[in-house]
């Protein structure tokens, strides 16, 4: 089932928003509100995340709250990777945590944590193993991105790819299974906390490895997952199809769907990360998958008790 709605992924990273055509964040802001309010009205109950930010900014907090796009979101989550891309140690995640608890009193969640096997998987060990100690007990939710590593024939989402150097490679070495599906020495040690952490994966359009994720998580005990509906993909011939298979698969868990990325032909630029020209239509996006996927339940009307006078 759908337990909350992420409006957007890491708006304030380059690669998922182009900050050029919206330098003071006012453009987000009013697509958040929209959002947000669509949201609430297609099912009041479902818990409205704001898209997990990367890096975590108390400013950009701020600035977003000034732009009133706090008044529609029920939590802020937050974005981290300090072993493999932030620029600060694993141990100051409390800290960090801290930081955004000083400027808003919505609850935080951590709905992308995770460490890459990149150099060494022994390096992916202790860092499940302390992200785990450092977040549990800190937060309400925390998501380890991810099952899977990302196929390296795919490619990553990213501005610069190859010239990023490591970076950009640390993106397919992410996952505890390996790409020819064989499991990684941390593995064993997300299945300990399985129950407590969730899992973050995306699934592509039509992508052949859901089955398998749904087969390895209930092996697991998983029992949260983070996962997108794409916008852009909206638009792809058998779209709702593919929505609806990945949606049904994954009803088992308590699931935190994200609703992001541009469609070409609707953004300012014709670029996922490019704000939209009517942002109204990303949420009536967002109030169909929520509509489809998770309904209102509609209150059911309590009879008058029967008594003597009215059966007089």
């Amino acid at each position: 089932m759908i337990e909350a709605a992420m409006i957007w992924n890491e708006p304030n990273n380059k690669s998922h928003w182009d900050i050029g055509q919206d330098p003071d964040w006012s453009l987000f802001s009013h697509m958040v509100r929209l959002a947000g309010q669509a949201i609430r009205d297609a099912n009041p109950a479902i818990p409205r995340v704001l898209g997990g930010m990367s890096p975590i900014d108390p400013v950009w907090i701020r600035r977003l709250e000034e732009h009133g796009a706090l008044d529609h979101v029920d939590v802020v989550a937050v974005h981290g990777f300090p072993l493999d891309w932030n620029l600060w140690p694993i141990h100051a995640w409390p800290d960090k945590i801290a930081e955004i608890e000083a400027v808003t009193r919505l609850p935080i969640w951590v709905t992308e944590v995770g460490v890459g096997s990149f150099g060494a998987e022994e390096v992916q060990v202790f860092g499940l193993k302390r992200t785990a100690e450092l977040l549990l007990r800190r937060v309400p939710r925390v998501f380890w991105y991810s099952l899977f590593d990302l196929p390296m024939a795919w490619g990553a989402e990213t501005r610069h790819r190859e010239a990023e150097g490591s970076s950009y490679y640390r993106h397919f070495y992410m996952g505890l299974i390996r790409e020819d599906g064989t499991p990684k020495p941390a593995l064993d040690d997300y299945a300990k906390i399985a129950g407590e952490m969730g899992l973050m994966q995306w699934f592509h359009f039509q992508d052949p490895r859901l089955d398998d994720a749904v087969g390895w998580m209930k092996r697991l005990g998983t029992r949260r997952l983070r996962t997108g509906l794409s916008w852009a993909d909206s638009f792809r011939p058998g779209a709702v199809e593919w929505f609806d298979r990945m949606m049904d698969a994954l009803a088992p868990f308590d699931t935190t769907v994200t609703f992001c990325f541009t469609p070409a032909h609707m953004g300012v630029e014709p670029h996922h990360t490019s704000p939209a020209r009517e942002p109204e239509r990303f949420a009536d996006f967002c109030a169909w998958a929520i509509d489809r996927y998770a309904p209102a339940v509609p209150v059911r009307a309590v009879a008058a008790p029967v008594t003597a006078r009215a059966l007089a």
